[in-house]
């Protein structure tokens, strides 16, 4: 008798568990969403590059940017400033890259410490 009310509310669990609707949770904001004919859901995970200015020389007008995913950007390449969305300069990266860090030189705008620094 002891085993069987285990066993019992065991199986009940699986029952239930298989019985019941499924949740369908939106996708992320950052993922693109295709509908195809069988109304099957292909989400894809945003893959750029967004890094943030962890150091701001503005004498020298060049920033440090981080990256903590690793993945840098390429030498040369240009990239948006934003702070709070808004669009608040320009920055071509310059080098030296460093483990996760880079340094990149202001072409244009302003930069300040927190800034995210993505490709246009």
């Amino acid at each position: 008798m002891r085993v069987l009310l285990p066993v019992v509310l065991l199986l009940a669990l699986l029952v239930w568990g298989c019985a019941r609707e499924k949740l369908i949770l939106p996708p992320a904001a950052n993922a693109s969403v295709v509908r195809s004919g069988n109304q099957r859901l292909i989400v894809t995970p945003e893959t750029a590059l967004v890094g943030r200015v962890v150091k701001v020389n503005l004498a020298g007008r060049f920033v440090v940017l981080n990256y903590p995913g690793g993945r840098l950007p390429a030498l040369e390449q240009r990239l948006s400033l934003y702070r709070q969305g808004l669009k608040v300069g320009e920055v071509r990266i310059a080098g030296p890259q460093y483990d996760d860090n880079t340094v990149a030189d202001v072409v244009e705008g302003e930069a300040a410490l927190g800034d995210a620094a993505r490709s246009q």
